[in-house]
């Protein structure tokens, strides 16, 4: 059970993409914000609820780590994709976040009162810095740049209030977009990308600490003459 704890808990968050920032206009976050509309209570009553549901959340992955095979293979995609899966399973049932829903979440919450479109852009930097995201596409700059070219044409700084000049700038996005190839359309794309690639990390990390748990093992006495099996060979579920 402390094995399961640990691989639940481990995760390492690596390059995933801009555009995921950048869409979220077009993406009604409340949708996602499962963690904001909770109830109320006092006392012990708060205590025990909250104790309660991390328990049975626990124990929802538990119960679906016990009938998944993971391969601790990070170089074959095949095993990528089934982690991300198991993964995947295992957030739906304890009602848990993806990472680009948890973005989502964070960036509704964060810019909800802020006026200007530059502060705006400022916060999704932020953001993306924060939760470990690269931007390989180069989007973050020219959402600038479309930013200057409109404050330039409008005379003023662009208010998130002022609906002309927003449609300016969305505008302005996508005729960058159009240039570095992102279309709306392969949105699910880009989140699958980010959550294969948390996975891959995911896995690389695991196995990484099984050859660390074996490496340690193999020097004691009574394992000195033993052959390690290959970490791929190995099965999570026979530790759980």
């Amino acid at each position: 059970m402390a094995y399961a704890s640990r691989f639940l808990s481990r995760s390492k968050q690596l390059q995933g993409s801009l555009v995921i920032l950048q869409q979220h206009h077009a993406i009604p976050v409340r949708a996602f914000a499962k963690e904001a509309a909770r109830p109320s209570f006092k006392g012990d009553e708060m205590l025990k609820g909250v104790f309660t549901e991390i328990k049975n959340k626990f124990q929802a992955a538990v119960d679906i780590l016990r009938k998944e095979k993971i391969t601790l293979d990070p170089q074959d995609p095949a095993a990528v994709k089934q982690y991300a899966n198991v993964m995947k399973t295992i957030r739906q049932k304890a009602d848990m976040f993806s990472e680009s829903q948890r973005i989502k979440y964070d960036i509704e919450n964060e810019t909800r009162e802020i006026p200007d479109a530059r502060a705006y852009l400022l916060k999704l930097k932020e953001i993306r810095t924060r939760r470990g995201l690269t931007d390989e596409l180069g989007a973050e700059a020219m959402m600038f740049e479309a930013l200057e070219k409109v404050e330039k044409d409008l005379k003023k700084p662009l208010l998130r209030s002022d609906k002309k000049g927003m449609d300016l700038l969305v505008a302005e996005f996508e005729k960058g977009n159009k240039k570095l190839g992102i279309r709306k359309e392969d949105l699910p794309k880009y989140e699958e990308n980010l959550e294969l690639s948390i996975a891959k990390a995911q896995l690389d990390e695991l196995k990484s600490d099984a050859l660390e748990a074996m490496e340690s093992q193999k020097k004691k006495e009574e394992f000195k003459d033993e052959e390690m099996p290959d970490v791929k060979s190995l099965d999570i579920r026979n530790f759980m």
